[in-house]
């Protein structure tokens, strides 16, 4: 079966196409290498011995998009990763995250709305919780409002998806990720920011290698037991996993609404300054960092309830904040060597 994959160069989307290889699915790549390598493409063979097709192209552009599905005709399911996904830069450029987030996701679904049967899995996140009133959060919890700009576009990618499974015969599961971390434990592949990383653990493994001075850690006076925020750490292997096993259950027909929801997380929250001495202790690494105010955007805790995804999909995650922690440090290590 064929499978494209959006964004598959990227974070979890070449930790996804790794996954899906190694059951057996050919795989198509859409990527427009912005915030990517093509040399990612090295790094899935080196770990599967195949390559995916690769399709540079920007989703931005509809007519692009048209020419891609009608080359590619026999397509069994889409992963939809491509979207930018930093939550500081979206405060300060909403419209560059609007015009990314949303206008693909739109020419996308024009497009599977054409097939007589489509399978759309979408990345979503727990940004659409806002700052949720509970902890842990349920796929039931009411959506706030976003706090951010990216997060804005993952409520509204939802509704979209929503509003257009009423009316065609597409096919989707949201997964509502909380925080990816880690590599792929062969050191093949892994988080690869272009530019100053907007996430923690990158900046982490960045700072403890040399590359950057410091490292900021931003507020110590949230209401949490060390004043740090709070998130639910996930590595991007169990959550690749997830992808394989939600889009299986499309394929076959398992699906009991024409759109599921489900939390992919650990169900723990960890603080940053427990994520820095977590890091500290697999790594042997002293890091500098230093406490700064709170970064716009950001909220006081994030962590999930995972009963849903474990009961009904049979998924649960299998490795730990340390397995984590030590897979990107070994990555970083080996792509500054």
């Amino acid at each position: 079966m064929k499978i494209v994959v959006t964004g598959g160069l990227g974070f979890i989307g070449s930790h996804t196409v790794v996954e899906l290889q190694n059951e057996g699915f050919e795989v198509v790549v859409i990527d427009n290498l912005y915030n990517s390598s093509e040399s990612v493409l090295d790094g899935i063979f080196n770990i599967t011995g195949k390559r995916p097709i690769f399709e540079k192209m920007d989703l931005r552009d509809k007519g692009s998009v048209q020419q891609f599905f009608k080359k590619h005709q026999d397509i069994s399911g889409v992963i939809h990763f491509a979207a930018s996904k930093a939550v500081g830069e979206s405060v300060g450029n909403p419209l560059l995250y609007y015009e990314n987030n949303l206008n693909s996701l739109v020419y996308i679904l024009q497009e599977l709305k054409e097939l007589p049967s489509a399978n759309f899995i979408f990345s979503s996140s727990c940004t659409v919780y806002g700052q949720a009133e509970k902890m842990p959060i349920t796929e039931n919890a009411s959506i706030q409002t976003a706090m951010s700009p990216y997060g804005n576009t993952k409520q509204i990618g939802e509704e979209i998806i929503i509003d257009t499974a009423k009316v065609t015969s597409i096919n989707s599961i949201l997964l509502r990720y909380f925080n990816p971390i880690g590599a792929h434990p062969s050191a093949e592949i892994g988080e690869l920011p272009l530019g100053v990383p907007q996430n923690l653990v990158p900046f982490i493994t960045q700072t403890a290698i040399g590359l950057r001075e410091k490292l900021s850690v931003f507020g110590s006076d949230y209401p949490t037991p060390d004043g740090t925020a709070v998130r639910d750490y996930i590595h991007v292997v169990d959550l690749a996993k997830a992808h394989v096993i939600a889009l299986k259950r499309l394929l076959n027909k398992k699906n009991i609404d024409k759109v599921e929801t489900f939390n992919l997380g650990t169900g723990t929250g960890s603080s940053v300054l427990e994520v820095i001495q977590a890091f500290e202790k697999v790594s042997g690494q002293k890091l500098n960092y230093q406490i700064v105010g709170r970064r716009e955007g950001d909220i006081t805790s994030a962590y999930a309830n995972t009963d849903k995804a474990n009961s009904i999909l049979g998924w649960k995650t299998q490795l730990s904040l340390e397995d984590a922690l030590a897979s990107a440090w070994k990555w970083e290590q080996k792509i500054r060597s």
